[in-house]
């Protein structure tokens, strides 16, 4: 066996094994040196647990919640970690068993249960009222802080211990179904997000939504989504296939929804019971369809009445958008098809190597494009103009006898997912974007640095090991883009290498200092850093 298929055969099992808490906070061994100014907490969310009693979960991307938190105070680092007490953990608990389903993993009621009046209730709802397993992102709603997926329930957390505080339904503030776990956050601190409205709330919409960075009220507890703001909607293309989206992109005066060909069949969701089939499959991506592009003004709420597309694709992960000299530019990851999230099913995971390799062979790799969209559109220009003028991109926006534009992107770096960028600069012009890189499998060996201007990129790796999304943490003097340092929790499927956190100049992108965890640690997805306050 080669040493690559070694390698995976190691992970692939390490994925989807049962995490474990590490409640009180323990002390990391520090080797190397922490930067002095870096005081505060990050915190990290992702699935840690598969199996409950004697029933497993079907997708990795089911595994109950697990954060984790690792706080720098005065070089020192201390690691916590505890399963998110939602609903549906307390409930597979008490039944010692897995009783709610999840996106990959459908979960039938006990034939004493009246299923078809249940499934009814389903129906006329349009969607199921879903799991609360928040195991994606943490989002900031004022100054609450809360586990989050894509579901209409978020669950707040105490950032310090971990603690579960309760859970808020997004749909007794607003009317949504669904809703992103990546928001965006402007200069003032008010929160951006997006959702999805279908059927039971009117005509079906994708709905843009803000909460003002004072919605937190500490007297009364009450949750931060009773200020929410709507900003826009905007109507499906079709009432019975909605795009997916997991993130958007936003700019100064502008929010960017890519309406994708990854759709959800509402009828085929609602119905999931019926036909004994999982939510998760509910997805498809249409090869046939196109890629639409919304410009949707922050200030006003009005989409630009401008139809700009583009070629099918499918996009998780937006990395920046920013404005410059008349033009929208937008930074995401796209792939040619939407093979990625089967190839997280736990048979799949557990198959041979050999075999493994062989189902995964024409594996759509993570292609970072750069789209730029012209503001200004000359009306005297002739069709098959391109109304790109900038100088720095082979992007182009190409004007169509009926007035829409089709854009095609310029290619930046293929093979890099999870990415994230120095915060200061989202919305605004930028050079650099960090994430894992990924090279001939779908699961991150590498941490990138890429240089968007000069196209090259840096790589941080250590052999058996597997780094987490890289968190970028400003220098508090910072006066260039990359000023500070890069977090990433790294896990080994190796029993003799220990979990640990690696901290990385971010400049040199190389390594400064690691605090090595004497507990298990648990793969990751997303989550952020939170300075400690100034007394």
């Amino acid at each position: 066996m080669s040493l690559s298929a070694k390698l995976l055969l190691g992970m692939l099992s390490f994925f989807w094994r049962n995490g474990v808490e590490t409640p009180e906070p323990l002390k990391a061994d520090v080797t190397g040196s922490i930067p002095p100014w870096l005081q505060g907490t990050l915190l990290r969310n992702g699935p840690g647990l598969f199996s409950v009693g004697n029933t497993s979960y079907k997708h990795w991307f089911d595994g109950m919640a697990l954060i984790h938190s690792f706080t720098f105070k005065d070089g020192d680092v201390f690691y916590r970690s505890k399963f998110l007490k939602s609903e549906t953990f307390k409930k597979n608990i008490a039944a010692n068993r897995i009783v709610v389903s999840e996106f990959g993993t459908m979960v039938y009621p006990d034939p004493c249960k009246n299923i078809f009046s249940k499934a009814f209730s389903y129906l006329l709802n349009a969607i199921p009222d879903f799991t609360d397993n928040n195991l994606i992102n943490i989002i900031r709603y004022g100054e609450d802080y809360y586990a989050s997926s894509e579901v209409n329930y978020i669950n707040k957390i105490d950032p310090m211990t971990l603690e579960t505080l309760g859970r808020t339904n997004y749909r007794n503030h607003i009317a949504i179904n669904l809703a992103t776990a990546h928001p965006h956050y402007d200069d003032e601190g008010n929160t951006y997000n997006m959702g999805t409205a279908i059927m039971n709330y009117g005509r079906p919409k994708y709905v843009i939504f803000k909460v003002p960075a004072n919605a937190s009220d500490k007297g009364n507890n009450e949750p931060a989504l009773r200020k929410v703001e709507q900003v826009c909607s905007i109507p499906f293309r079709s009432s019975l296939y909605p795009s997916y989206f997991h993130s958007f992109g936003m700019t100064e005066n502008y929010i960017i929804f890519v309406e994708q060909a990854f759709k959800l069949d509402i009828l085929k969701l609602a119905t999931a019971y019926f036909r004994d089939v999982n939510w998760g499959s509910c997805l498809k991506f249409d090869k046939d369809d196109i890629t639409l592009i919304h410009l949707i003004n922050r200030k006003t709420g009005k989409t630009v009445s401008t139809k700009y597309y583009a070629d099918p694709f499918v996009v998780f992960h937006h990395i920046n958008a920013y404005e410059e000299d008349g033009h929208v530019v937008f930074d995401l990851i796209t792939y040619q098809d939407s093979n990625l999230y089967n190839m997280f099913y736990i048979h799949n995971m557990k198959q041979d190597v050999a075999k493994f390799i062989e189902t995964n062979k024409d594996f759509s790799r993570p292609t970072c494009q750069r789209f730029v969209l012209p503001l200004n559109i000359d009306k005297e220009a002739p069709p098959d103009t391109n109304l790109v003028k900038l100088q720095d991109t082979t992007a182009t926006a190409v004007l169509q006898q009926d007035g829409s534009i089709y854009c095609t992107p310029d290619t930046i770096f293929e093979g890099l997912e999870l990415p994230g960028i120095n915060y200061k600069f989202n919305g605004k012009k930028y050079r650099y974007f960090f994430g894992t890189r990924v090279d001939w499998s779908p699961y991150p060996s590498k941490i990138a640095k890429v240089d968007i201007v000069t196209r090259t990129h840096k790589v941080w790796t250590e052999e058996e090991c597997y780094p987490s999304e890289p968190v970028f943490v400003a220098s508090p003097d910072a006066v260039e883009e990359d000023d500070g340092i890069i977090l990433s929790s790294v896990v080994s499927f190796n029993p003799q290498k220990p979990p640990f956190l690696v901290v990385l100049d971010a400049k040199s992108f190389k390594e400064i200092a690691r605090a090595t965890i004497d507990a298990a640690v648990h793969m990751d997805l997303h989550g952020l850093f939170i300075h400690e306050k100034s007394t």
